[in-house]
């Protein structure tokens, strides 16, 4: 005799209708929402044409560039001509370059601590530190984790979605994640007075907190290249890699 295939158990009328409902408001919501859009768009596609109604849509993300990149990057370019405090332009006098000159008025470009404006140029190296120190290490950590999980490795699946998995999180909860483990009476100080060390003050020491903020934005983001690195490597033909064993190479 043959099983009969088991039937999954029937909802109750209640949830049924519970569900209903819901699928019903979103689908009220979605309904005047195409409505709005289509008062306003079909009168204006009559208007400037069908041709022209893709400049219409990109117009509004346009505006917000312009008003929230464009005009703010526009005025400190001008502000960085004038002298003075005040917010308004028209309070603020015109030197000219006279802040570039102060900017780059050092006796040795190299020690920030020779130029008048130092604290621009221990800026302007920290961020040239970082940058190179994360770029560089993110690729090529990524490419490495990257080539490790095109292999046919077990537990690859796992890996996959443990190395993403930082990338899912929001700025706030990774920095909360953090903070928690590198505070004084945090995990990493608790571990280390555990193997007999003392504790460190990571947030108040520059070398450790420069460290810290490379290792966690790498952490944070490295996921994501190495997603898009891996499927690179496997978009490679199959057939290159015969090719490649037959001359002697390796992978």
């Amino acid at each position: 005799m043959t099983a009969k295939p088991q039937q999954a158990p029937a909802l109750p009328p209640e949830r049924i209708t519970l569900r209903a409902r819901i699928g019903q408001f979103f689908y009220l919501i979605y309904a005047g929402i195409m409505t709005v859009l289509g008062w306003v768009a079909e009168p204006l596609q009559r208007l400037i044409g069908t041709a022209r109604m893709p400049y219409f849509f990109v117009l509004p993300n346009l505006l917000i560039f312009g008003l929230f990149v464009l005009f703010p990057m526009l005025l400190n370019i001008y502000y960085s001509f004038t002298g003075g405090n005040n917010l308004f332009p028209q309070e603020r006098p015109f030197v000219g370059g006279q802040n570039y000159q102060q900017i780059f008025n050092c006796a040795n470009l190299l020690d920030p601590a020779s130029c008048r404006e130092d604290r621009f140029w221990r800026g302007f190296y920290n961020t040239a530190f970082f940058v190179v120190f994360q770029v560089g290490g993110m690729v090529v950590l990524a490419m490495l984790t990257a080539v490790v999980l095109n292999r046919s490795i077990w537990g690859r699946s796992f890996f996959r979605s443990v190395f993403f998995y930082p990338v899912l999180l929001s700025p706030v909860v990774v920095a909360l994640i953090w903070k928690w483990i590198l505070q004084r009476d945090g995990l990493l100080n608790a571990f280390l007075v555990t193997i007999g060390m003392e504790r460190i003050v990571f947030f108040l020491n520059a070398n450790w907190a420069v460290f810290w903020v490379i290792f966690i934005s790498i952490w944070a983001q490295m996921g994501f290249y190495t997603l898009i690195l891996l499927a690179g490597l496997q978009s490679i033909p199959r057939d290159m890699y015969e090719a490649a064993d037959m001359d002697g190479a390796n992978r």
